[in-house]
Order: structure tokens, then C-alpha cells, then sequence
């Protein structure tokens, strides 16, 4: 019986770990996939330290809800800028100027968060934090580069990264709330040795950084404008291939005769050369902007909620600890979704997963201890990765091939915006009301993201038991 146990325990451990442990055994990943994470302290780290410290020495939320709203919006703007950057001239060329700027920007923040500056002075410095490269974009390019043309380990690859990226908000949260209790100083200074060490394994990883277009249109000859003409119109004549079969299928499937499918392939292929964009617009992508858009909002929410419910509770100092449940719960729920073949649809799994989210965190307007909050934080999460998870797949299905990107960066964009107006609503209503507020509104939020999600139910149900309209290929 114990030799079964011991059995199946290996079993359970080779299929959650070991095709990560596998990828990690191939040279020079390991380094630059752990540098990112480090590197990447500054996103779980700075909004907590900011609105700590801010609190401490301004003793404001409104202007730490302000103030993080306002680097969450300059971070979703300058995050698309510097990936297109990155793409064009290189990771090294464009990462090492950005490091610079933020540490400048971060230096000159805390001087003025200690000095009581005033406030005008703060706004204008916050937008700079928001420098930050794009270190988890860059480790997936790299392993999308480095295992091109195996599908299998690619995924395994880009779960490993979503794993390490939980794992960051576990280590970053408690980390930042203990040290800002400190010093404000102490806080942006870990965080800045973070950033330092974390680049420094990253970008002296040479042997697998992907060329640049710059790189690649010396290679080939060519100027750079000449080279991304020459790859757009090959993009172009993939995309007008990928139109004119999925119309083929489509007039197939309705039953169309030999003419009306030679019409409607016709037509598919004279609109994917003339450049005409297919609609994505439809009401399942509009739903599932507004809920990512409410998602960060009661998120973010919560987040400045829980310290002022911890401040008023004595307790501000275990604040990060409380979002690390969350985290680690997350984590576990990532290992775990991502390592098993769903059969239950994938709409079913999508509302699921959002009802427990979005109607767990909305019960912390009831709670009356922060290890209450810390536990809610803990059932929950489990469901917060696969939530995401499952947008993600539910995009494959809701927007054409050729707008998939826009898709995803419009869920992105909505989600961070929503994110920064969370904590300034919150931050506003705990100035007035004490925790209590900002709870208030974490409820309101929450189950008004869940009623919009149901706004698309129809579409989102039916897309889903239908082929995926897209394929990414590695």
C-alpha cells in the first residue's frame, strides 16, 4: 500500500514538474528565465511600496490610489512602446536605457516621498516608474525562439513563465509591505537591486537572444523599412491563404454547391489583399473588454482596501503575507489547470472559475479580520490563473486570425485601465468612510464585472463549442 502511495506521488510529480524541470536542464535557460523574474520585482513591488509610504508620510489614500492609478495607465501605454522597441532594435539596445531612466525616476520619487513634496511634484515623476522593460514578453520570446518548431515544449515553456510570474507576486508582495513599513528608502532600494541583478543575468545571456529586425535586415541585405515590407507582405499572403480556407470551410459547412463556394472563396481572398479587416467587435469580445476592465478595477481595489483595513488593524505589516496567499493559491491553481485535459466545455470552466473570483473577493465587505481576508484569499485563488487561462482561450474563439494580437492587447488594456480607476475610486471612499468604503466598492465592482460577463454569455457559449478561429503558430 505505502509502495502505491510512494507511486503515485512520483506519478503526480513527474506530470506537474517534470517537463518543467526538463526545460530548465536545456543550457542557459535557467538563467535567463529566473534573471526576468527578478528583474520583474518592480511590478508586485512598487505599487504597494508607493501606496505605503505615501500613506505613511501624507497619511492620504486618495493620493496613493491616485498616484499608483496614474502608473498603472503609464505602464499599459509605455509597455506596447517598448515591446515594438525591443522588436525593432534589440533586447540589450533598448533594456539598458529604460533601467537607467527608472532608477533615476525611482531615486527622485522616494527623495520626494520623504521630503513631503507636494503633490504635483509626485505626478509628474510617478509616469517614469512605469519604465520598466518587458521581461516577461522577452523570456517568452526567447523560448519561442530557442524550441521553435516543438508546439509541445513551447507551451509547456509559456506555462513554466506564467508559473514564475505567480511565483514573483508571491516573493514581491510580502517583501514590499514589510519593507516600506520600514523605510520607504529601504523598499525602492531592494527593488532597485532587484532590477540591477535580475538584468544583469537576463541580458548577458547572449546565446539565446533573438535578433532584432535591425539585425536581421543587415543579414539580409536590406534596410530595415525594406525588410519589414518584404515581412509584411508575406504576413499579408499567409493571411489571405488562412481567409480564403477558412472561407472554403465555412461555405462547405453551409451546405453551399460547387459555385457558392468558388464565390465565396473569391470574395474571401480579394478582401484579404485589398487589407480589409475583419469585425471583432462582436458582442462576447465587447463583454469580455468590460469584465476584464471590471476584473482589474475590484481587484486593484481590494488591494488598497486590504491595507487600510491591515493599517486600521495594526496589523499594515503582514499586508504583503495576505497577498502572497492569494498568489501562492493562484500558483498551485496554475500547476494544477495547466496540467490536466479538460473535458468539461470551456464555457462551463470560464463562468466558473469567474463566479468563485469575482463573488469571493466581493465577501470581503463581511469580513472582520484580515486572516479571514487571507483565507478567502486562499480558496479563491485557486481559480484566479485558470480565470485567466480560460480568457485567454476564449480570444481563440472569439476573434478572427488576423486580429488576434489587437484582441489580447485591447484585454490587456482594459484590465490595467480598469486596475488604476479601482484604486482611485477605493482610494477616494477610504478617506471618507475608512476601509469599510473601499470594501464597499470592491462588492459593487465585483458583481457588476459579473453581470456584464453574463451580457456575452450567448455568444461566448456557442463560440466555444465551435473550432477555434485561430491557430498561433510558434
Amino acid at each position: 500500500m505505502a509502495n502505491q502511495v510512494v507511486g503515485a506521488i512520483k506519478d503526480i510529480n513527474h506530470k506537474l514538474f517534470g517537463g518543467y524541470a526538463e526545460l530548465l536542464s536545456i543550457p542557459h535557460t535557467a538563467r535567463f528565465a529566473v534573471g526576468s523574474v527578478i528583474a520583474c520585482m518592480p511590478f508586485p513591488m512598487v505599487g504597494m511600496t508607493i501606496t505605503i509610504s505615501v500613506q505613511q508620510y501624507y497619511g492620504n489614500y486618495s493620493l496613493a490610489g491616485a498616484l499608483t492609478a496614474v502608473q498603472a495607465i503609464a505602464l499599459a501605454i509605455f509597455s506596447p512602446v517598448l515591446g515594438k522597441l525591443v522588436d525593432k532594435f534589440g533586447q540589450r539596445q533598448v533594456s539598458i536605457p529604460t533601467i537607467i531612466v527608472w532608477m533615476i525616476a525611482a531615486t527622485s520619487l522616494v527623495t520626494c516621498i520623504t521630503a513631503r513634496v507636494p503633490s504635483w511634484i509626485l505626478f509628474c515623476i510617478v509616469p517614469f516608474m512605469a519604465a520598466i522593460p518587458p521581461w516577461g514578453a522577452m523570456s517568452r520570446q526567447r523560448w519561442t525562439t530557442l524550441l521553435k518548431g516543438d508546439r509541445e515544449r513551447t507551451n509547456r515553456a509559456l506555462s513554466l513563465s506564467s508559473v514564475f510570474d505567480e511565483a514573483m507576486w508571491v516573493i514581491g508582495n510580502p517583501l514590499a509591505s514589510t519593507l516600506a513599513v520600514i523605510s520607504g528608502l529601504l523598499a525602492f532600494s531592494v527593488t532597485g537591486m532587484c532590477v540591477v541583478v535580475g538584468a544583469l543575468m537576463f541580458l548577458t545571456e547572449l546565446t539565446t537572444e533573438p535578433k532584432s529586425q535591425t539585425v536581421l535586415a543587415r543579414e539580409a541585405g536590406m534596410t530595415r523599412k525594406q525588410y519589414r515590407e518584404r515581412e509584411a507582405a508575406r504576413a499579408k499572403a499567409l493571411q489571405a491563404e488562412a481567409a480564403v480556407e477558412r472561407a472554403r470551410c465555412q461555405a462547405i459547412d453551409e451546405g453551399l454547391d460547387e459555385a457558392g463556394v468558388r464565390a465565396a472563396v473569391e470574395r474571401a481572398q480579394a478582401d484579404a489583399l485589398a487589407g480589409h479587416k475583419e469585425s471583432i467587435w462582436g458582442p462576447g469580445l465587447i463583454a469580455m473588454c468590460v469584465t476584464w476592465f471590471g476584473l482589474g478595477a475590484f481587484q486593484s481595489a481590494a488591494g488598497i482596501s486590504i491595507v487600510a483595513f491591515a493599517t486600521e488593524s495594526n496589523m499594515k505589516q503582514y499586508t504583503g503575507f495576505v497577498f502572497a496567499c492569494f498568489s501562492i493559491s493562484s500558483l498551485v491553481g496554475a500547476l494544477v489547470y495547466g496540467a490536466k485535459n479538460w473535458t468539461i466545455p470551456l464555457w462551463k470552466r470560464f463562468y466558473f472559475c469567474l463566479l468563485v473570483v469575482n463573488l469571493g473577493i466581493g465577501c470581503f465587505l463581511f469580513a472582520r479580520h484580515l486572516w479571514v481576508i487571507m483565507i478567502i484569499y486562499l480558496l479563491v485563488g485557486v481559480c484566479q490563473a485558470p480565470t485567466w487561462v480560460n480568457g485567454n482561450q476564449l480570444m481563440l474563439h472569439l476573434v478572427p486570425p488576423t486580429r488576434f494580437t489587437e484582441g489580447m492587447a485591447w484585454m490587456g488594456a482594459m484590465n490595467s485601465i480598469g486596475g488604476s480607476l479601482g484604486s482611485a475610486i477605493a482610494g477616494q471612499f477610504i478617506d471618507r468612510m475608512g476601509s469599510h468604503g473601499g470594501f464597499l466598492v470592491v462588492t459593487v465592482l465585483a458583481l457588476a464585472s459579473l453581470a456584464i460577463a453574463f451580457v456575452g454569455f450567448k455568444q461566448i457559449k456557442s463560440s466555444t463549442e465551435t473550432p477555434t478561429l485561430t491557430t498561433v503558430s510558434v
